[in-house]
């Protein structure tokens, strides 16, 4: 029997105030409008962002809400107007939108469409949600909330994928994957014979070696204070793991000597302003670049020795790899199936929904990569 234009009851993990752990609730899904698309969700995957929110304060004037911004499913009905997909197609979730029209997307090198502002509100229509739950409306995070069995998600944040696609895996590469390597790929350009080093190993980090790689980098060093990422690190293309905890010389210095002036390309992945200056301050002091890649808090200052730019430095931030998101996220979808790249490494855990908490203390205490989430 068809949805289609019906209400669907379904699950989804709702935080209902932050700090407290997530509960899996019935949620009423309404139809899509105009524009919009409704899907089942097939796989949801855990990132480190999430991880974040669920603690930040911020947040609390968006309680209740659906967390998760990485996902893939399947079409279940598509609101009016809507043209790039249909009913039964497998789809990846955008949490960086791509509208086509606004300046950022007419210009080739940005890829931050102004339609992102809409994520700030965690809604997925300025209007209004299409997700209530015991009488109450549910935002979604991002403007998608993949922690659920069913979303109501605008057009602009969807994109087709191929019907051979594996969704249970593939939902990575929405963030956590394409963020590392298009930060490689995208925002250093990381050039055939160079040097990398890359500062923290998480699922970012570790995509960043694989782009690095990919790119034909021919030394990439591995930087973290958890030395049970490294054999992994090894395994996704890292030629050397180093913990800065290991020398009596500030990690700076240390990757300043062993590259000879400086290294190439430094990535910084951990979040942590601290080490920003210290991924610059690595990189080869006529030519290097530093690529921002994890999220830094909004309120936080860096403090950088103006003399790491009296020199030929460059220090540039990248957002989801600057790929812009619904032309290019399918492709690498496409390459993932067509096996150009691995994601298994990266994948450690797969818990279904009703899990979502024990999935989460798991990230928290370093011991998973990605967990990717099943309804």
């Amino acid at each position: 029997m068809s949805t289609a234009g019906k209400v669907i009851k379904c699950r989804a993990a709702v935080l209902w105030e932050p700090g407290a752990p997530l509960n899996i609730e019935e949620i009423d899904v309404a139809p899509p409008k105009a524009k919009e698309v409704r899907v089942r969700m097939v796989a949801a995957g855990i990132c480190g962002t999430d991880i974040k929110s669920l603690d930040d304060k911020n947040l609390g004037p968006f309680c209740p809400i659906i967390m998760g911004h990485e996902g893939t499913g399947i079409v279940e009905s598509v609101g009016e107007g809507v043209s790039t997909v249909k009913t039964g197609d497998k789809v990846i979730i955008l949490c960086l939108p791509q509208c086509g029209e606004c300046n950022t997307c007419l210009n080739s090198k940005n890829n931050i469409c102004k339609e992102t502002r809409l994520s700030g509100t965690h809604l997925t229509s300025e209007d209004n949600s299409r997700i209530t739950c015991k009488g109450k409306i549910v935002y979604q995070y991002i403007a998608t909330g993949t922690f659920s069995e069913y979303i109501v998600i605008r057009e602009i944040s969807i994109a087709k994928v191929d019907e051979d696609a594996l969704l249970e895996k593939a939902c990575i590469i929405g963030c956590g994957f394409a963020t590392g390597f298009g930060a490689a790929i995208n925002s250093a350009k990381v050039s055939p014979g160079s040097t990398c080093a890359v500062f923290g190993l998480g699922g970012v980090g570790l995509s960043v070696i694989i782009g690095c790689k990919a790119a034909g980098a021919t030394r990439i060093i591995a930087v973290d204070i958890n030395k049970d990422k490294f054999a992994k690190a090894k395994t996704v293309g890292a030629t050397e793991c180093i913990d800065p905890r290991d020398f009596e010389k500030p990690i700076q210095k240390v990757l300043f000597d062993m590259m000879n002036d400086g290294v190439d390309f430094t990535f910084e992945v951990t979040g942590n302003p601290e080490t920003v200056a210290n991924a610059l301050a690595s990189c080869h002091k006529d030519h290097g670049v530093c690529v921002i890649v994890g999220s830094l808090a909004s309120w936080i200052q860096l403090n950088i020795n103006s003399q790491l730019f009296f020199s030929g430095r460059t220090l540039k931030g990248s957002v989801l790899g600057g790929w812009k998101t619904k032309d290019e996220i399918p492709k690498l979808v496409s390459d993932y199936t067509a096996k150009k790249f691995n994601l298994d490494p990266l994948i450690t855990h797969t818990l279904t929904l009703d899990k979502v908490n024990e999935a989460v203390q798991l990230m928290k205490n370093g011991q998973c990569i990605r967990c990717i989430l099943l309804p």
